[in-house]
C-alpha cells in the first residue's frame, strides 16, 4: 500500500502551492499550530483536484502493513493507513472529496458532539451533522459538516487533565485554515484526541464549490 505515500510525495509541492491560493487566496505550506499534539507530528493540509488531504504521523504506533477504510456516508472518500518511510511510526491519510461536502446530504445526519458527549469547542450548539466509526488502533473517529465548518476528531492519548480543552489557531502556510483543539480524557478515562474544525465561510465555500464542478 507504499501507493498513498508516493501519490503523496509526488504531489505535495504542487498542492502546497495551490491550496490557499485556491481557497483562501493566499500561499500555503505545511499545517502549523501553536499546539504540540503529544506523538503526532502534523496535521498537514493539502488539496489535491477536488479531494482535501489531511496527513499525519503517528510516531508511536507502528503496523506492518498498510490498509484503506472508506469513510462511512462519504462515498469518494477515505482514509489510509500505512508505515511512514521517513520513521518508524504510521502515516495516516485522510482523503475528503469535495463531491461529498458539497453533493451529498451529509449536513441532514444526526447533530454529534465529540465523542462522549463533550461539546465541539467553537460551535455555538455544542454539535454539528456528523458520522463516527471505529478502525482499528484509533477508537470513535468523527466527521463533522455543519454550514461553517468541516471537521474531524481523531482519538489520540493527550494528558491534559479530565474534561480539559485546548484550542489554537490551525494554519496552512500563512494563513488561516481554522482551529484545532487538545482534548483531554472523560470522566471515564476516554475519548481524548483532537479535533480540526476548517473554515467554510461563504467565501471559502464559493471557491471549493467552483473546484469541485470542475470533476463533477
Amino acid at each position: 500500500m507504499n501507493i498513498f505515500r508516493v501519490t503523496r510525495a509526488r504531489n505535495l509541492f504542487v498542492s502546497t502551492l495551490i491550496l490557499l491560493s485556491a481557497i483562501l487566496g493566499s500561499s500555503c505550506g505545511d499545517g502549523k499550530t501553536s499546539l504540540d499534539i503529544p506523538g503526532v507530528n502534523g496535521p498537514d493540509l493539502v488539496l489535491q483536484q477536488d479531494n482535501i488531504l489531511i496527513s499525519m504521523v503517528f510516531e508511536n504506533i507502528q503496523l506492518d502493513g498498510g490498509l484503506r477504510y472508506n469513510i462511512p456516508k462519504y462515498d469518494n472518500s477515505y482514509i489510509a493507513v500505512e508505515p511512514d518511510l521517513q520513521s518508524a511510526g504510521t502515516l495516516m491519510s485522510i482523503s475528503v472529496s469535495l463531491q461529498d461536502v458539497f453533493n451529498g446530504d451529509l449536513q441532514l445526519l444526526p447533530p454529534q458532539s465529540l465523542p462522549g458527549g463533550r461539546n465541539l469547542p467553537g460551535v455555538s450548539s455544542g454539535r454539528l451533522p456528523a458520522v463516527a466509526f471505529t478502525i482499528p488502533k484509533w477508537k470513535n473517529m468523527s466527521f463533522y459538516l455543519g454550514p461553517k465548518f468541516f471537521g474531524v476528531f481523531v482519538p489520540v492519548k493527550v494528558d491534559i487533565g479530565q474534561d480539559n480543552i485546548i484550542t489554537a489557531r490551525y494554519y496552512s502556510g500563512s494563513a488561516r485554515a481554522g482551529n484545532i483543539s487538545l482534548v483531554g480524557p472523560d470522566a471515564n478515562g476516554e475519548n481524548s484526541g483532537f479535533v480540526l474544525l476548517l473554515d467554510l465561510s461563504k467565501t471559502v465555500t464559493k471557491r471549493l464549490k467552483k473546484i469541485a464542478k470542475k470533476y463533477d
